[in-house]
């Protein structure tokens, strides 16, 4: 069974640019019916036009969107403060996947792995990061 997955911007990027392999990740998780999941702050980050991002909406029926909500939000704030990191939405994307990683394998997509790593070594999770 394929392990579920945790999309950040990166990954949004290059499934919009049509990166194959970025989708073929995404068809064999769809595929496998995995969880995908990508937090609210990261659709944010990559939507700019969707008459234009025909590719990424397509993905986004994928995958269940993560609210933020005012409690996350204070978590990820102090995950920041914990990981001496800064970007918020890195935050949101760690701690999906750790919420994840509690019950079933979780790979986070991205194009940045550095703060990722910093941030799921912070929360003491073992979070697989790959690279796109």
């Amino acid at each position: 069974m394929s392990p579920a997955l945790v999309l950040d911007t990166g990954a949004l990027i290059a499934l919009d640019r049509n990166d194959r392999a970025t989708w073929a990740l995404l068809r064999v998780a769809a595929d496998d019916s995995a969880i995908m999941q990508v937090p609210a702050g990261v659709i944010a980050q990559g939507w700019r036009d969707g008459a234009r991002q025909v590719l990424l909406s397509r993905a986004l029926r994928h995958c269940d969107e993560v609210p933020l909500d005012g409690q996350t939000a204070r978590v990820a704030g102090l995950l920041l403060g914990k990981s001496r990191t800064t970007d918020v939405i890195d935050a949101t994307v760690a701690l999906t996947a750790n919420a994840l990683n509690r019950t079933v394998d979780t790979v986070i997509l991205t194009s940045d792995p550095g703060d990722i790593k910093l941030l799921a070594e912070a929360l003491g999770s073992p979070i697989r990061v790959e690279t796109v």
